[in-house]
This record gives structure tokens, sequence and C-alpha cells, in this order.
């Protein structure tokens, strides 16, 4: 059963753009290797979080909209548990991947974006 997914990775703040780099790709793998298809990805960049992690008070927020198999999701995850540079990571599933919403711009940008689009 296909599903559809948005997957949120949460890199310590310290990570290297190597290391981003490295985790961006080893997760990519990770999906299309285990039948998922990657629709979208967002690099959200460093963030405050709401609560201290592990004594992170920021972290670096990488998005996924995919589709795929509950194998997919669990094998993201069975990495991601052990992988030291990753703080925390959501999975959720969604009726329809939403590609308009663009929740990290700034709404100058936003608008900026849409006077492109209507042109």
């Amino acid at each position: 059963c296909i599903r559809d997914s948005e997957h949120t990775i949460i890199a310590r703040q310290d990570a290297s753009p190597s290391q981003l780099k490295q985790i961006q790709e080893k997760y990519a793998k990770i999906v299309e290797k285990f039948e998922g298809d990657i629709v979208k990805t967002e690099n959200w960049g460093l963030r405050n979080l709401s609560y201290e992690i592990n004594k992170n008070k920021k972290g670096i927020y990488y998005h996924i909209k995919f589709e795929g198999k509950g194998e997919t999701i669990q094998k993201l995850e069975q990495n991601e548990n052990i992988d030291d540079a990753i703080i925390r990571f959501l999975t959720i599933r969604v009726k329809k991947i939403d590609l308009e919403t663009n929740y990290f711009t700034k709404k100058e940008d936003q608008k900026i974006l849409e006077k492109n689009e209507k042109k």
C-alpha cells in the first residue's frame, strides 16, 4: 500500500555543510531503495527548538515529501535512531502531498513568489 508522507529531520546545529549533504543523500537513498518516490525536499535551515534537546537549543531542519510503503518509513526511522547527527525526526501520513505551501518562507518573499507566478 503506497502512502503519501511528510518526513522532517532535525540535525544537530553544529553539523557541517558536508555532514548535512551526507544526511540528505543517505535518507533520500533509503527512501528510493525501499521503493519510495521523493516528490519534494525542502531545507528549512537553522531554527530555534521549542525546548532544549540533548543540550541543543537550535537544529537544522530538513523536510522530505514522499510516496512510499510502511517498510520505507520503518527503515528511515531505524537508521535515524542510530544516527548521532540527528536530534529528532517525525513522519506523518498525509491524504495528499501539498506542493504549493511554503511554510518557512518569509511573508514578503511569499508575496514576491506569488506575484512572479501570476505573470
